[in-house]
């Protein structure tokens, strides 16, 4: 159908909308999570199409793509995802540069979100919170703890929302500090009771006497 649209009439149709004819099709493999999928895309005499439904240069639908994201957050090697993907039933594979490629995609996603803008709305009250996890330090070559720090809004309404994340060596108070400014600097306003959990040992005045807010 899209086809027909964009050439302006059906096969073998007569029509003085017609721009141009098709030139027979050519194959295209779509890894999806029930397996690889072959299509036909139609090819014309004049110009390109390509269907609206499918990517150019992508063969791997958004099923699978989330397949793979949720395998490199939770830290499954390149080798077993490729092992995964072929047990999905995707008899071509993933390449290494290929997931590399879509976690890249991730990695766009994530630096957007935490970097967006936050004077859409006030938020009264701020809970902040911190944990622990063990993550792989290219530089250092080896797993190490580093400290993961979390700002939650909530507006006049009871909504939430999470307004910032951030990762460093430890929750200290330069690092701390650091973060509240950022969350100022992309237009957090409002708040009038920040809350901790109490588990860094540090405190932060009310905005009455801070720097940051």
């Amino acid at each position: 159908a899209e086809a027909t649209e964009a050439i302006g009439a059906d096969p073998w149709e007569r029509s003085s909308e017609r721009t141009t004819h098709r030139n027979g099709s050519r194959p295209k493999v779509l890894s999806t999570k029930a397996g690889d999928l072959a299509l036909s895309i139609p090819k014309l005499r004049k110009g390109s199409f390509f269907p609206g439904l499918l990517e150019p240069r992508r063969r791997i639908d958004q099923a699978l793509y989330a397949v793979v994201m949720e395998a490199y957050v939770n830290g499954v090697s390149t080798r077993s995802v490729d092992d995964l993907v072929a047990a999905m039933g995707v008899d071509t594979g993933i390449s290494k540069s290929e997931v590399s490629r879509i976690c890249a995609g991730l990695d766009e996603r994530v630096e957007a979100f935490r970097g967006r803008t936050l004077g859409h709305t006030e938020f009264p009250y701020m809970y902040l919170d911190a944990t622990y996890i063990h993550v792989r330090d290219d530089a250092l070559g080896q797993v190490v703890s580093r400290a993961v720090v979390i700002a939650t809004g909530i507006t006049a309404e009871g909504g939430r929302e999470i307004l910032g994340v951030d990762i460093g060596d430890s929750e200290d108070e330069t690092f701390w500090t650091r973060f509240l400014r950022s969350l100022k600097d992309r237009g957090l306003s409002g708040v009038n009771r920040p809350g901790f959990d109490g588990g860094s040992g540090y405190w932060f005045p009310t905005p009455a006497g801070s720097a940051c807010w």
